[in-house]
């Protein structure tokens, strides 16, 4: 049973599935560094790419590049055009059209397409346009040969899903090829996780870190949080000049804008200041395995923005466990 893996980013989906024994084929991602790191911690699949660089997915063909056929297609195509925080652009937007080159790979496939495609992105999209862009997706879906109904996406969120303390809610959907299946049912996973969130098996509240990690005195964040401390171990989250104090044991939802820098990663207090949570911590609050690293070549912006460019793993686990327990039970051909 193998997969693979379209805007395959850092390895979100790759990690879920293969904890369940679904093996990735081959992925593509056209980030140069996020190949980097995928490399370095899936050393084993196949990245494609362009004379060993990386490649735009509209480039990328099924025959030219030997795409070997797969089991499960999963994919987190690029959320910037549906997101609520964005423009909302939907497909007006290059980076929204991209959903269309998921599309055409899957019909390049022809008798071979994959039985089942698990796709990501922002909860927006589901309710934007007045419906339209997801109207949008459904009938591409269809026309493509796959079961596609009410049934078929949902919500998931991971903090209430699992154990990581992470606020983050994200649409996913899940399709299944009228070719190797009687019907498209499927049932998300919806089983409550009540254990309680320890936001200290995550963030070392303290720590004594590099001082790039800390806001010196003189920096009007400084300033803004430090009035807002309550105790507690809790997260500040700065959004629009506002400190937004999260609750304890909650992380707010991690985003590529980290990458950006300045106010967009959460900060705590330590023993030493106040400081943003290192790369390493943001890694483990999406459930990343403790030996998962990155390159020294990728930049720590980089490296943030990789991390909120991501899947949770223990949802995409999560979701790898029910769709191989389909394939195995209910497919007929």
């Amino acid at each position: 049973m193998k997969a693979g893996s379209l805007f395959a980013g850092i390895g979100g989906f790759c990690l879920g599935f293969e904890k369940v024994g679904i093996k990735t084929s081959w992925a593509v991602e056209n980030d140069i560094f996020a190949n980097e790191t995928y490399r370095r911690n899936l050393p084993n699949t196949r990245i494609v790419s362009n004379n060993s660089q990386s490649i735009d997915i509209k480039n990328v063909s099924v025959r030219k590049h030997d795409l070997e056929p797969v089991e499960i297609l999963h994919a987190g195509f690029p959320c910037q055009s549906f997101s609520q925080a964005g423009e909302r652009k939907g497909f007006d937007d290059q980076r929204g059209q991209l959903f269309y080159e998921i599309i055409r790979l899957i019909k390049e496939f022809k008798d071979k397409c994959p039985p089942i495609i698990v796709l990501e992105n922002a909860p927006y999209l589901r309710i934007g346009n007045g419906g339209a862009w997801f109207l949008e997706i459904m009938k591409e879906i269809r026309k493509a040969g796959y079961w596609f109904r009410e049934t078929n996406f949902a919500e998931l969120d991971t903090f209430e899903l699992t154990s990581l303390p992470q606020k983050r809610k994200r649409l996913f959907m899940v399709a299944f090829s009228m070719k190797h299946f009687r019907n498209g049912r499927f049932t998300f996973p919806n089983k409550k996780n009540t254990a309680k969130k320890l936001l200290s098996n995550y963030v070392n509240f303290e720590g004594n870190f590099d001082e790039y990690y800390y806001l010196p005195r003189e920096n009007r964040y400084y300033s803004m949080i430090k009035k807002e401390e309550e105790i507690g171990r809790c997260l500040y989250h700065l959004r629009k000049y506002l400190v937004r104090v999260k609750e304890e044991n909650v992380c707010p939802t991690l985003t590529a804008n980290m990458g950006l820098g300045g106010h967009n990663v959460p900060f705590l207090f330590d023993s030493k200041g106040i400081r943003k949570l290192t790369e390493y911590e943001c890694l483990a609050l999406q459930g990343f395995p403790k030996n998962f690293v990155f390159p020294d070549e990728v930049s720590k912006n980089k490296r943030y923005t990789q991390i909120g460019n991501s899947v949770s793993v223990p949802i995409s686990k999560m979701l790898a466990k029910l769709v191989k327990n389909k394939l195995e039970n209910e497919r007929i051909s």
